[in-house]
């Protein structure tokens, strides 16, 4: 039996990252008025202080803390699609009736006790495999796609209070999002869009963010280094950013160009770029 290759990712690199995306949050917060702790962020029935509820949620299930009872039906709500939606609304609503304040203090200090476990985690811990919302993976992948799950967040926060992205793009939090969302296009290529044998799909990424991401089908879809002199049989062309909003189920930011260009096989093209959400 062949056997399982999970992700080794370079322990600082990936925690520059996620620490870096908590700091960016942290001085979003810090200077926010009440009132915009109110504000609607693009994902339903959350506010700024919603998202930040879930963020803090999802830090203490990683510390072994079980999530509050809720005061309704969680699971009843349009919104919660499954268990893992049900234990973030129960935090959301926990700490929705909180003051901003204690709900920045409390971010503070479940990142700042998080932080401390992750710099003393050993390497080996760090690579041993276990669950993650990837499927049984290292411990380094969960925390990049925590890097992924809390840059996405910030976007949305910063869409809600109207304060779009720019320099902050370039960091690591960014790359390493982008990263993530690339490894998922084999399964977005081949299982959900079910582009044909032999498709050479390339993915061209624009903006601050720019890359390209190309996805070969040889038996099974991959993201693959480049098409061996070949030509792609498909094109995606679009800001990295909305590429991002796409895969997480986001409308796109109006801050940023909204045009997706489709090039070689449109058919094919247009249907990975409807498959993109599953990644959130």
């Amino acid at each position: 039996m062949a056997t399982r290759v999970v992700s080794i990712l370079d322990k600082s690199d990936v925690l520059n990252g996620l620490f870096g995306v908590w700091d960016s949050i942290d001085a979003l917060l810090a200077e926010l008025p009440e009132a915009q702790w109110r504000a609607a962020t693009p994902l339903p029935g959350w506010d700024v202080q919603g998202v930040v509820s879930h963020i803090i949620g999802t830090e203490l299930f990683l510390d072994g803390v079980a999530a509050p009872e809720p005061d309704i039906d969680v699971k009843a709500l349009d919104h919660v699609r499954n268990d893992i939606g049900a234990m973030n609304e129960c935090w959301v609503r926990h700490l929705g009736t909180q003051s901003s304040s204690s709900v920045l203090e409390q971010f503070r200090a479940v990142t700042e006790g998080r932080r401390k476990v992750l710099k003393d985690m050993s390497v080996d811990d760090w690579n041993a495999e276990g669950f993650t919302p990837a499927g049984p993976e290292s411990y380094g992948r969960f925390m990049r796609i925590r890097t992924f799950d809390c840059w996405m967040h910030e976007q949305d926060i910063r869409l809600a209070i109207q304060r779009p992205s720019d320099a902050e793009l370039e960091g690591a939090a960014s790359r390493l999002s982008l990263d993530e969302v690339a490894a998922t296009l084999g399964f977005v290529v081949g299982k959900l869009a079910k582009a044909p044998e032999g498709s050479r799909i390339q993915f061209d990424l624009t903006g601050p963010l720019a890359r390209s991401i190309r996805v070969s089908v040889d038996g099974r879809a991959q993201v693959v280094a480049d098409f061996g002199g070949l030509e792609p049989t498909a094109t995606v062309r679009v800001d990295a950013l909305q590429f991002t909003r796409l895969a997480g189920g986001r409308p796109m930011c109006p801050a940023r160009p909204q045009d997706i260009e489709l090039g070689g096989d449109k058919e094919v093209a247009a249907r990975i770029v409807e498959r993109l959400n599953f990644v959130i």
